[in-house]
């Protein structure tokens, strides 16, 4: 078998999440929308939308939202919803950051860039102002703010990552996701704008990445070296309206179509190809799927133009149920989630989809 071979490597050294403290199951979220002043504000199909994507299984059963209490989730004003994301985006951040680099047994001051990706708020300074603050990083260290990628930001993340270790700049690089989706929340007759309402959750992921292997990859039982090997990207803007923000009334307006799974299944089929092919691997190789889940319909999507089983699956699918759609936040959790059931060695997948329309894929080599 032809294997994949690098001339400069990146390895993940650790992995960190956060999420906000209080969790709100679906049938919470049910009798909190019917009680708002938004319930009477639509209609009668919208309320059967709401009530059939809560009160059956749509794949997730709760979610962490940054509000005091669920009903405060319904105050949706740009002053209101703009500082629910300065409130929280930094804080949860820098949890996430904080975590990744107490597992990865380096110190603030070996950090020598950091990224941070968002997409469902805008600061200026941008985020990675405040996680350098927040965690005492150095003054002089490299900081980039990427926006505008959606659900599938944490790949270009890590991407940016590895040309930073590549190029001889940095030896650990720092990469946040973070979303705060109450902050982008939005409620009109739309179904898609309802059914995203009823998706998306709030939280953090991080990663350290060193151009040297770590001793041990945190919370694995024991060390593991995991390198990244390959990556590539497909990117059809001619897309872009099946999957997006726009905006509207001063605030964040999601737009989701149905065409979004079969999108989704076939441009990750793609990438999922053309990494394989170059590194000559076969899809029976893969030991782990580390991959952005969307919704139910879009796992199942994936499932079949995989030609995979749910257990495949099966840590995208236990972190949509537990955190709902966490956008670009989420490859992280079920990397961790991976780590944590101590997924098998050998080659891992790790691939993410959205606004764009885009998708990306790397291949990973997992070794004991």
């Amino acid at each position: 078998m032809k294997r994949a071979t690098t001339s400069a490597s990146m390895f993940f050294r650790a992995i960190g999440t956060a999420t906000p403290g209080t969790r709100y199951t679906k049938a919470e979220c049910l009798e909190a929308f019917q009680k708002s002043d938004w319930y009477a504000r639509l209609d009668a199909r919208s309320h059967m939308i709401a009530r059939t994507v809560l009160q059956h299984d749509n794949g997730i059963e709760a979610r962490r939202l940054a509000v005091d209490s669920i009903g405060d989730v319904f105050s949706i004003d740009p002053n209101t919803l703009i500082q629910r994301f300065l409130a929280h985006a930094p804080a949860l951040a820098a949890q996430a950051a904080e975590q990744a680099l107490a597992r990865s047994s380096l110190e603030p001051r070996d950090i020598g860039a950091v990224i941070v990706s968002t997409c469902t708020g805008y600061l200026c300074p941008g985020l990675s102002g405040y996680v350098i603050e927040r965690l005492g990083l150095r003054t002089d260290v490299q900081a980039y703010d990427l926006v505008g990628q959606g659900c599938a930001a944490a790949l270009p993340n890590l991407q940016l990552a590895r040309a930073l270790l590549v190029s001889g700049g940095c030896e650990h690089v720092l990469s946040v996701c973070v979303e705060i989706s109450s902050a982008a929340m939005y409620l009109d007759n739309d179904p898609g704008v309802l059914i995203s309402a009823c998706l998306f959750g709030d939280g953090a992921g991080a990663a350290i990445l060193s151009r040297d292997p770590a001793p041990a990859m945190a919370p694995a039982p024991d060390g593991r070296r995991i390198e990244w090997i390959d990556s590539t990207s497909l990117i059809d803007p001619g897309k872009r309206q099946a999957l997006m923000f726009e905006q509207r009334d001063g605030m964040l307006r999601n737009i989701l179509t149905r065409a979004v799974p079969g999108l989704a299944a076939e441009s990750a089929r793609r990438v999922l190809d053309t990494v394989l092919d170059r590194a000559g691997v076969h899809v029976s190789d893969i030991s782990a799927w580390i991959m952005h889940a969307g919704g139910r319909d879009v796992l199942l999507a994936l499932e079949r133009k995989f030609e995979l089983q749910a257990r495949d699956f099966r840590y995208s699918a236990a972190m949509l149920r537990e955190y709902g759609n966490l956008s670009s936040a989420f490859i992280y959790f079920v990397f961790e989630a991976a780590l944590a059931d101590d997924a098998p060695p050998g080659w891992w997948w790790l691939s993410s989809f959205g606004a764009g329309f885009s998708c990306h894929g790397a291949l990973l080599k997992v070794s004991k």
